[in-house]
């Protein structure tokens, strides 16, 4: 007579393991997205599995990587591709119309040719226009009155004409007579100071 209860044991014990690892393969199997137009998304499994295969999950116009498809759709995502979401470069290409706009950007203001231009640098639209010089808070130098007279900052070629201008005396050479004109020096001649 064979051994029927050894059978019976090993059957049992195969058939145990077998079901308890069912719920896991379950959650291992891995399905593509519909896309879109498709039928309603599949329910997501109620646990995941630590795999790491990481896919971009989008919901809209939102894509995040997660660590695998299951995570991603049980968050509420639809597989967009495999592995990491790739961010694309914001690339502007501003034109070089002159349209001048004041930008400001952590306090500091700042004249740029148009808006593009300040956006790009991640400038705040603050006025159209150029940037206004506004009063200095305390005089340059102590007893000393502030200057309402000088005029309001300009936006400058890259033009080198250099020029030598002063300001209290003091003798400086700039690339061009804008830039000393905006830094407040009125221009005595064309060309280097001599020192």
């Amino acid at each position: 007579m064979p051994d029927n209860a050894g059978f019976i044991t090993r059957y049992a014990r195969r058939l145990c393991i077998s079901l308890s690892l069912l719920p896991l393969l379950a959650a291992c199997t891995v399905e593509t997205s519909p896309g879109h137009g498709g039928g309603p998304s599949p329910r997501p499994p109620a646990a995941c599995t630590m795999e790491y295969a990481p896919v971009c999950g989008e919901r809209g116009a939102r894509r995040q990587t997660f660590p695998n498809a299951c995570e991603a759709r049980s968050r509420g995502f639809d597989i967009a591709h495999r592995g990491q979401c790739r961010s694309e470069p914001d690339v502007r290409a501003c034109t070089r119309e002159y349209a001048p706009v004041c930008g400001e950007r952590g306090g500091r203001r700042q004249t740029f040719s148009n808006a593009c231009e300040a956006r790009s640098d991640g400038f705040r639209i603050v006025a159209r226009g150029e940037c206004r010089r506004q009063p200095p808070p305390r005089p340059d130098r102590p007893g000393r009155p502030e200057r309402p007279d000088r005029e309001p900052e300009r936006m400058c070629t890259m033009e080198y004409a250099p020029v030598c201008a002063e300001r209290d005396g003091r003798m400086r050479t700039f690339p061009n007579a804008c830039s000393a004109g905006n830094d407040g020096f009125r221009v005595v001649r064309p060309g280097e100071c001599r020192r």
